[in-house]
């Protein structure tokens, strides 16, 4: 007879981690939480879908509940003027140029005040995610401690855009970002957090020989040739046309191969589309442009059995398609750029690269030796489990919220 009184659902907890973190994390990360039970922190960002963001806060938001921190998640709603301006500050602050004009500062200012009439604030910490939200903090009494977690790559922020912004970043008690490289002259202390995977989500947890057969059988994924496969959204900072380039140079030398590159659209990104439909002019017989990136067991099936995974960025914010796919086992070839370099130990868990030729050739190596391969993608793994599964980025929040004086840790 069934339990009428057990749950139907269970969130993810801490002790589900803790035969891969081990007893000791285990038991520091626990007693950390139980000082700050019912804590109230408000997460407020631009989507709740599409794009590693969304991701993180999906899985930390309901990992913090589940130790009895009241963490929220609010969007940001916004018109489609307002979206493709924060799409041009978000390509402007990792470098791209940017015209801001008077009126679409005005647009950008109105819909985030709009956005401060709607909802109320009355928590512990806020903690402000990219860009699109930021003038929030001048449409409310500063009760608590607001942190403004930047996830974008800042190396070389676009110098009026990054003035402009500044009126309103230099209000916040700490900023977090993901790589020391990204660090600016500004008021608030900022601190380094970098991204983390949930191993438990539908996107990384163990799947059967079966499962897989069936998800790239059911998108009629072919699998008689090793694949290459880079999976990101539809963002110029990717390079995907790069990577089809170096694709093809590849196989010029390398044994036969097919390139896949899976997509999906950002809500807050109306670029997407766009890229897509002109990438779609390459695909053929080896090259395959599939926009089914929202498929998560798609994208976990495709990680698993690929023969190499690409991240060509330009640039990147962190990228965790890396750490994906590495928890996987799955070698990676990545740029250069952010914070792949913290992920990959060129030549020991995967390559960086800095070029087309460079990509090609590393490409090339990897078709042609898969014991290289095996042992690359072990070296990913643990690599994985000992710097870049969720707690440890929940661990340094928590050590945040505990801090007496909110100034965080020093660079």
């Amino acid at each position: 007879m069934r339990n009428k009184d057990k749950p139907k659902y269970r969130l993810i907890s801490l002790e589900d981690y803790r035969p891969l973190i081990g007893d000791e994390t285990f038991e520091r990360i626990r007693k950390k939480a139980v000082a700050l039970a019912g804590l109230r922190v408000l997460n407020f960002n631009s989507t709740y879908y599409g794009g590693g963001v969304a991701e993180v806060l999906t899985s930390m938001t309901l990992l913090m509940n589940s130790l009895d921190i009241r963490s929220e998640w609010r969007v940001i709603q916004g018109t489609p003027d307002y979206f493709s301006i924060t799409k041009k500050m978000h390509n402007a602050l990792q470098g791209d140029s940017i015209n801001l004009s008077p009126f679409k500062q005005q647009i950008f200012e109105k819909v985030v005040f709009e956005n401060a009439v709607r909802n109320r604030i009355d928590h512990d910490f806020v903690i402000i995610h990219d860009p699109q939200p930021l003038p929030l903090i001048e449409h409310y009494p500063k009760t608590c401690p607001w942190i403004w977690r930047c996830h974008l790559d800042l190396s070389k922020p676009h110098p009026q855009l990054w003035a402009y912004l500044r009126k309103w970043i230099d209000r916040y008690d700490s900023i977090i970002l993901s790589c020391p490289e990204y660090a600016q002259d500004v008021l608030p202390p900022q601190l380094i957090f970098m991204p983390a995977i949930d191993p438990f989500n539908i996107k990384n947890r163990t799947l059967s020989k079966r499962v897989i057969a069936n998800r790239l059988n059911r998108h009629k994924i072919p699998t008689d040739l090793p694949i290459v496969a880079q999976i990101s959204r539809f963002d110029p900072w990717k390079d995907p046309e790069g990577v089809i380039q170096a694709f093809q140079l590849a196989q010029k030398k390398a044994p036969e191969a097919r390139l896949i590159l899976l997509g999906n659209f950002a809500t807050d990104d109306p670029e997407g589309a766009r890229i897509f439909e002109s990438l779609c002019r390459s695909r053929n017989e080896k090259t395959f442009i599939m926009a089914h990136g929202d498929d998560t067991s798609l994208v976990n099936a495709l990680q698993r059995s690929a023969r190499i995974v690409l991240q060509k960025s330009l640039r990147e914010g962190f990228g965790l398609t890396v750490t994906e796919a590495m928890w996987k086992s799955t070698p990676v070839i990545g740029g250069n750029v952010g914070g792949i370099p913290f992920q990959i130990e060129n030549g020991v868990n995967g390559y960086l690269t800095s070029s087309i030729e460079e990509t090609a050739d590393r490409m090339t190596q990897l078709l042609k030796d898969e014991n290289l391969c095996r042992q690359m993608g072990k070296h990913g793994r643990e690599n994985v489990r000992k710097k870049f599964l969720l707690t440890r980025y929940l661990e340094q929040y928590l050590d945040l919220f505990l801090s007496s004086s909110y100034s965080g840790i020093p660079l």
